[in-house]
């Protein structure tokens, strides 16, 4: 199991309301719908633990993906993802897709 981390801002002019209401009403419903994704989460960055430096970041995404090679070379290309893909750059600022394994 491979886990696909998003980090990223909101556009300028983006409301948090109007992100967050698209994400839970069309975003997870449409990503949970894909038999990779074993579960994916939604975080809104609220602050830091220490320090008072703003977050680098306005939310988290948590993706754990069965196969990721499966999902990067299928489910990434097919209508789904693009569809979600397409109305999320509308939404976020430069989004940064790492992958990452449990050490």
């Amino acid at each position: 199991m491979s886990r696909l981390i998003l980090i990223y801002r909101l556009k300028d002019g983006v409301s948090p309301a109007d992100f967050e209401t698209w994400v839970k009403t069309v975003d997870q419903p449409a990503m949970r719908s894909l038999t990779r994704v074993a579960s994916f989460e939604t975080f809104r960055v609220t602050g830091t633990l220490m320090g008072e430096a703003a977050p680098s970041c306005d939310y988290v995404e948590l993706f754990d993906i069965t196969d990721l090679a499966a999902f990067t070379s299928e489910d990434m290309t097919g209508e789904t993802v693009q569809t979600i893909m397409g109305a999320f750059m509308g939404f976020a600022e430069a989004p940064e897709f790492l992958i990452a394994e449990a050490v």
